[in-house]
């Protein structure tokens, strides 16, 4: 609304200083008659195509038509000047006699119609600007809702994917230990509140996520064998530093999912680091070849790498890979707006 009004304001300013400017520069008044003349029927021209004519026409492809209407309009208007410049006030007398001779011929006609075409011209420019900036804006706001849909669907997939790896762990747990199955259940319940709740933002602190991050942990340490060595550097966060919420936890998850052995060492290394505006985090863990390895169904690493590129283009370097029976993924991410 405010928009609106401050455009009408505009015009209105305009319009005022180009008809006050006759009177502020000229004394003779058949001048400033004739200047005022030609303004109004600049005026008529530019706001019939501006409310009518460019978007009933010349928007809807009806050019032909649009052509042939403003050839029409500018031959009337010329011939309403022709027939208004005759009139008394355009032929000053004293005693019967003219004042002043009034210029006739081609200059006179092409001073007459050069600016309505001009005025026509400028209106059609400013329609179609318009009109290719609303397009512009609309198809944004659909990318936008394309791209939020998307989003959500992603992180929604994270949430029973995160659940499904949780309740695993503690299935394995009530037999063999009733009372670590319990501590197990009271962890994932605030682990779920900060999923169900706290993730459904946005864009979440750094600090709930690293406090989900060691739940989780805890969590799965409960039922992993004793000969899993873990190392984690977790950084004292001291700046309000926000990033998407659930994208740290994927290295994890595959390192306790795919790189621990129930006989053989084992080992985690989990770093996160502040540098300037990245944050640096990786995990590098123990990988076991000959061991057949069960498949997360697309979700994990391929559902990280997309969130990433919608949420944070051109601002991340992902790197995964397997050498000397040891797994690394790497995360550089440029968390700044």
């Amino acid at each position: 609304m405010k928009v609106t009004y401050l455009k009408i304001f505009l015009h209105f300013f305009l319009w005022l200083l180009l008809f006050i400017y006759p009177m502020a520069s000229l004394t003779d008044q058949y001048l400033i008659n004739r200047n005022w003349l030609s303004l109004a029927s600049i005026l008529v021209a530019f706001y019939l195509n501006y409310f009518v004519l460019v978007d009933g026409f010349f928007l809807k492809n009806k050019k032909l038509q649009f052509y042939v209407l403003n050839v029409l309009l500018v031959v009337v208007l010329y011939i309403l000047i022709g027939y208004i410049i005759g009139n008394t006030i355009f032929h000053p007398s004293f005693n019967g006699e003219p004042l002043r001779e009034i210029r006739s011929g081609a200059m006179t006609t092409v001073q007459v119609i050069l600016p309505i075409i001009l005025s026509i011209g400028m209106c059609v420019g400013l329609k179609v600007n318009a009109h290719l900036n609303k397009n512009k804006l609309l198809l944004q706001e659909v990318k936008q809702t394309q791209l939020n849909a998307e989003i959500k669907y992603l992180k929604y997939q994270v949430q029973p994917h995160f659940l499904f790896n949780t309740l695993n762990n503690i299935y394995a747990l009530i037999d063999t230990s009733p009372i670590k199955a319990k501590q197990s259940i009271h962890t994932m319940s605030k682990m779920m509140r900060y999923v169900l709740h706290e993730a459904s933002n946005n864009k979440v602190p750094l600090v709930k996520e690293i406090e989900f991050l060691e739940r989780y942990i805890d969590l799965m340490q409960l039922r992993v064998s004793s000969n899993l060595r873990l190392e984690k550097n977790f950084p004292i966060i001291n700046q309000p530093i926000k990033i998407a919420p659930l994208i740290l936890i994927t290295f994890i998850e595959n390192a306790f999912k795919h790189g621990i052995d129930a006989i053989k060492d084992s080992y985690i290394t989990i770093d996160l680091e502040i540098e300037k505006k990245q944050l640096k985090y990786s995990v590098i863990n123990s990988s076991f070849p000959e061991k057949e390895k069960i498949t997360d169904s697309g979700i994990g690493l391929e559902n990280l790498k997309k969130r990433l590129a919608i949420l944070y283009p051109n601002k991340f370097s992902l790197i995964t890979k397997e050498e000397n029976n040891t797994y690394i993924a790497q995360l550089t991410l440029n968390y700044k707006e």
